[in-house]
């Protein structure tokens, strides 16, 4: 018990004391316009309260990412606890702040853009595939998966859910944001912190057994904690998915202070709804063997789906439906979004007008509902995997960014080599991967770190005597 709020403490502590110090070392500047008031096009580029913001952004990026990401993770025991805080704290809000601050100082470009300004163009066109080819399957995957459950509930046929949220996808993806997704967001948003609030609260006042901190590895079947926990647990703690939603609301942020509370704070927000379902995980089936045994006998739905309804009655059974139902749905409807406005600015297509907006979403959305034809049951094991390659990039484009402007790098620089280190060991031993020893994937991680680091260091001291070369000519 002591370490689980201590975690949470140390989250809070973590926003208040180390959000604050990366807001003060990229430097806020409210004397600036931002892009939601020099841009305001009624559709993308509309200018809302923070509040409101925080609460898409919060819903954008979490979806089912804290939920199922922690309860696996929960495997690990309370190690998992260590890379939710340390994770959220000094690489995961650290990312989503960069990704949505250099959105808005570049006019709400997406993630691809970002990262081709700092990286080079060999890096933007790679990651403007990278991203969308991603997009498209977190969309699809998010139609799949809750026309199942929707199926299953009302034994109507699944095609027809398909059909449904295909639909509302697609008005969600054209739709000025803050006609559809301004609306239902801040709801749903408020439901699943809700929601964690009253299972965490729950697990504590029904007397269950939250394990203490322990460097052994708790996992049933033994699997290493580096690099599998890092990528399983991604967006509770760090996840590049984040980075191609923050320009959603980079274009809608009305000065640049409001970004610790957005961006930083909703990936704290995030975090601790992590810490509280890999809590509930670990207590509430007695530990790591009884976890193991019901996810082999469900999955993580029905895990969610067991725990809130015991805890929480009626009401966690409403909340349990929203959350393995409407939750992915949410998540779906902007990737499909944020795909979209990754094309428009490739292309530097305008989307003020109606049809520009229908003449990039039809096309992916025919790709879309052909993928829900395939079985994505090998594809998709590749997601965890190229959604923390995502973050560590857009680490690296940061951590560029500061040191052209001779800013501390290390804040972005000392994350984005652990996960060079962490995805790199990861393809090289998974079983999606090229099934490598253990030994050699890890020692093979840890040197394309370190080469990593060495090439940035190497070229920001280039740019350095670049500079200082332009300076006395």
């Amino acid at each position: 018990m002591f370490t689980f709020i201590a975690s949470i403490i140390i989250l809070v502590l973590g926003y208040v004391i180390y959000g604050k110090f990366v807001e003060k070392v990229f430097g806020i500047k409210d004397s600036q316009t931002t892009p939601a008031l020099s841009m305001e096009d009624g559709v993308d580029y509309i200018p809302m309260s923070w509040p409101r913001i925080f609460l898409i952004q919060f819903l954008n990026i979490a979806g089912l990412g804290p939920i199922f990401g922690a309860v696996a993770g929960a495997l690990w025991g309370p190690a998992a606890f260590i890379w939710i805080v340390l994770g959220c704290i000094f690489a995961g809000a650290v990312h989503d702040y960069f990704s949505g601050m250099l959105s808005i100082r570049h006019k709400g470009t997406s993630v691809s853009e970002i990262v081709g300004i700092y990286l080079g163009n060999n890096a933007k066109q790679l990651m403007r595939i990278f991203s969308v080819v991603l997009l498209v399957l977190v969309g699809v995957v998010f139609v799949k998966g809750p026309a199942g459950l929707l199926s299953n509930i009302t034994g109507m046929n699944a095609t027809i859910w398909v059909g449904i949220i295909i639909a509302y996808y697609l008005l969600a993806t054209v739709l000025p944001v803050d006609k559809l997704i301004g609306k239902i967001y801040p709801l749903f948003g408020a439901s699943l912190l809700i929601m964690a609030v009253g299972i965490g609260v729950g697990i504590i006042a029904k007397g269950y057994t939250i394990p203490e901190i322990t460097v052994a590895n708790l996992h049933p079947g033994g699997k290493a904690i580096f690099p599998f926990l890092f990528i399983t647990i991604a967006c509770g703690a760090i996840s590049g998915f984040h980075a191609t939603q923050s320009p959603l609301m980079a274009r809608c942020v009305r000065k640049e202070s409001e970004g610790r509370r957005i961006f930083y704070g909703s990936m704290i927000a995030e975090g601790i709804i992590a810490l509280i379902w890999a809590a509930a995980a670990m207590a509430f089936f007695g530990g790591t063997e009884g976890l193991s045994a019901t996810l082999a006998n469900g999955g993580p739905a029905v895990v969610v789906n067991e725990i809130s309804r015991t805890l929480l009655g009626t009401v966690g059974g409403v909340l349990a439906l929203l959350g393995v139902v409407a939750c992915p749905i949410t998540s779906g409807d902007t990737a499909f979004r944020s795909a979209r406005l990754v094309i428009a600015d490739a292309i530097n297509f305008k989307q003020e007008k109606t049809s520009n907006r229908f003449m990039i979403a039809i096309p992916l959305f025919v790709v879309g509902i052909a993928l829900t034809q395939m079985n994505f049951a090998v594809v998709w094991r590749y997601f965890s995997w190229s959604n923390q390659t995502l973050a560590m990039i857009v680490l690296w484009a940061a951590a560029t960014y500061l040191a052209r402007n001779r800013k501390l790098h290390w804040i972005c620089t000392i994350p984005a080599t652990f996960m060079t280190g962490v995805t790199t060991a990861y393809i090289l031993q998974a079983e999606e991967g090229l099934r490598l020893a253990a030994g050699l994937s890890n020692s093979v991680g840890i040197i394309a770190a370190i080469a990593f680091l060495g090439i940035f260091l190497v070229n920001s001291k280039k740019s350095y005597n670049i500079e200082e070369e332009k300076m006395t000519a």
